[in-house]
């Protein structure tokens, strides 16, 4: 039987392959077609068993391999959707090679080893992410661990990530002629004028850890027509769901207070999914950076404080989980830009590839044959939930 290192040398072409197609012929969010193809055809040809089209998402994907035999089962979470005009700025293109090279490689020792590996395809990151249905659907219910890693600038731990409520107010007024007759019509964009007044007043009062970010979607048609429709969207993030609840609420309120003002009617609705806030399970943590420092040359830092949001963190909620990142070395480069997609086509994004994807497979190599070691990320994900 092939080492795990002699392993992702055998397939590590084949990776860099597909992420450099990736990067060329990137897709948006719950379109990746080509993407989930190029990524389950490399599984089943390593006798993986693959689903497609599940949890209600045409491009998210589940592939097993079952040794048959007792044990842990060990989860990669692949990502592969890329942003409108940057491509894969995000580097998605590596993150969904890494998690289906790392199943590949743990898959050939788990026949002896025992318990099974499995990579779900999670379309949409970026946008809506699929993680979220897949945590509310049971996706996560057999599996003990998950994992993945993410490009950055450098190598950092698992850390902390915002819960998010992604909240669209839509107010509904009354056309008029703005100079001819104002005063029969009911300007819905002067309700959402005071919306973003009364949440810039609000700030003042929020801890230091909210934020609250929109944009007017819909504003009105003609400067000389009272506009009878207006649509503001909103992100709204905190450290903690619990206090993301309380936050909204008060944001819901101004925005009732709004359509009071103005005589709008308002409707409330959410125009992405709601993301939790990440949990690391910092067993588990140490045990993948133990394994990052060996492989790479590179420090690994501690975890950087976490703005953002990531559907992993509705993961990190049901079952353990860590969301490390893997440097390119390049002290400041920025994440959504070109210079960062381009980077992953380089031999340093090539290198990244073999060493995410081996450090997840040692990672869950250890946590397959090290008893004591899942009795104690298990314990600590159940104090996490107290």
């Amino acid at each position: 039987m092939k080492s795990l290192k002699e392993t992702i040398q055998d397939i590590h072409g084949e990776l860099c392959h597909i992420s450099d197609y990736l990067y060329h012929h990137p897709e948006l969010g719950d379109q990746e077609y080509q993407s989930m193809q190029l990524l389950t055809k490399l599984l089943e040809e390593h006798q993986f068993e693959v689903e497609t089209d599940v949890a209600g998402r045409n491009t998210a994907f589940k592939a097993t391999f079952d040794s048959g035999k007792p044990g842990p089962t060990i989860a990669y979470l692949a990502e592969y959707d890329a942003l409108p005009g940057v491509g894969h700025g995000c580097g998605h293109n590596i993150i969904g090679t890494m998690s289906v090279g790392a199943g590949i490689i743990l898959s050939t020792q788990v026949a002896e080893a025992g318990g099974s590996v499995v990579v779900l395809g999670t379309p949409a990151e970026e946008t809506n992410g699929a993680k979220v249905p897949m945590s509310e659907q049971g996706f996560f219910d057999s599996i003990d661990v998950a994992m993945m890693v993410h490009p950055g600038d450098q190598s950092y731990k698992s850390g902390e990530a915002l819960a998010m409520d992604a909240i669209q107010f839509s107010y509904f007024g009354k056309t008029s002629h703005a100079a001819a007759a104002p005063e029969k019509g009911i300007n819905a964009l002067d309700s959402v004028i005071q919306l973003f007044n009364g949440i810039n007043a609000l700030r003042e009062h929020l801890p230091t850890d909210v934020r609250i970010h929109g944009i007017i979607a819909d504003g009105g048609e003609a400067a000389n027509v009272v506009p009878d429709k207006a649509v503001a969207q909103f992100y709204v993030r905190a450290k903690e769901r619990k206090e993301l609840d309380a936050v909204v609420e008060k944001v819901q309120h101004i925005a009732e207070g709004a359509a009071l003002m103005t005589g709008a009617r308002l409707e409330v609705s959410n125009y992405e999914l709601s993301y939790d806030n990440m949990i690391t399970n910092q067993a588990l943590s140490k045990a993948f950076t133990k394994h990052l420092e060996n492989i790479t040359a590179q420090p690994v830092f501690p975890a950087k404080e976490g703005y953002g949001s990531i559907d992993m963190g509705n993961v990190s909620h049901v079952v353990p989980a860590i969301h490390p990142y893997i440097g390119f070395d390049m002290l400041g480069l920025t994440a959504h830009t070109q210079a960062f997609a381009d980077m992953t086509i380089t031999d340093k994004g090539h290198q990244m590839i073999a060493d995410g994807a081996l450090a997840l497979a040692q990672t869950g190599f250890e946590v397959i044959t090290d008893a004591k070691l899942l009795v104690e990320i298990q314990q600590e994900f159940r104090k996490t939930k107290c």
